[in-house]
């Protein structure tokens, strides 16, 4: 059983990480033709670094990306800090709540936003309402659920006792928050806000029904790229996409592994004290 399991393992992630690898290694062959490496160049990373028209879709979607993340980020931690103070049955009601953003599909999200958007305008009397704003809005949407989920656990591990002793001590109650509670679910925060970062930059379905032809990211034009032959200068662009976003996982699980090994220690100490 363990044998067939290790080989339905091996056959997924050959499924899943074969066609990134044959992209990566077609991004440095100097042919168009992805079954045949011709002469090995790094002409393609040069094309795509010329092009002053992909390097201003990277921008807006970075731009989005560290905006949202950063909004997501704040309003997520506060949301789960006035989440894990309520008690039973509405506590699980509204983390229910918070969490059908991630259960719902992605579609559903992006045309309701859309709908919500159109109208909004029509009562503001606007002309062009989405764009900037709308996707900014939309990419926080999805992103909130995220920071809450990586927060919550930190939470239910932190000891009460530290903030207790913090008040006692003389600190102000936004005092302990910065000095203790702040310090305890740091990993939570860093994680949530490294999975929203990933999240919205590759988001592409709930994008394309949020922006206006004003601000386009890099996702929703590429789109736009599949509907003749694709240049190779993008196997050159989804390389680099694919590395940052495997480097920000790889980050935020060690963070975890770090934060989880520093729990197991701590625990250790206090039972052979």
């Amino acid at each position: 059983m363990r044998k067939a399991s290790k080989v339905v393992t091996v056959i997924v992630f050959l499924f899943l990480y074969v066609p990134i690898i044959v992209l990566m290694v077609a991004s440095f062959s100097s042919g168009t033709d992805l079954a045949i490496f011709k002469e090995f160049t790094f002409s393609r990373y040069a094309e795509l670094f010329k092009d002053t028209n992909l390097l201003l879709l990277v921008r807006n979607s970075a731009i989005i990306a560290v905006l949202s993340t950063a909004v997501a980020t704040i309003l997520g931690t506060m949301a789960a800090m006035g989440i894990y103070s309520m008690k039973g049955r509405i506590r699980s009601l509204v983390m229910g709540l918070t969490n059908i953003p991630m259960t719902n599909p992605d579609i559903v999200t992006g045309v309701s936003l859309a709908l919500m958007f159109a109208f909004t305008g029509t009562v503001l009397r606007l002309q062009t309402v989405l764009g900037f704003w709308t996707l900014l809005i939309a990419h926080i949407t999805f992103n909130l659920p995220y920071v809450i989920l990586n927060v919550m656990p930190r939470l239910a591990q932190m000891d009460p006792n530290l903030t207790n002793a913090a008040l006692d001590l003389g600190c102000t109650p936004i005092k302990s928050f910065f000095k203790v509670t702040l310090h305890e679910i740091m990993p939570g925060i860093i994680s949530g806000a490294l999975m929203s970062f990933t999240m919205s930059l590759d988001d592409f379905v709930i994008s394309y029904f949020v922006t206006g032809s004003g601000f386009l990211t890099l996702p929703v034009e590429i789109y736009n790229y599949t509907k003749k032959p694709i240049h190779p200068k993008l196997y050159a662009l989804f390389s680099l996409m694919f590395i940052v976003i495997l480097i920000l996982m790889v980050t935020m699980n060690v963070l975890q592994a770090r934060s989880g090994s520093a729990k197991r220690r701590l625990r250790a100490g206090k039972e052979a004290a």
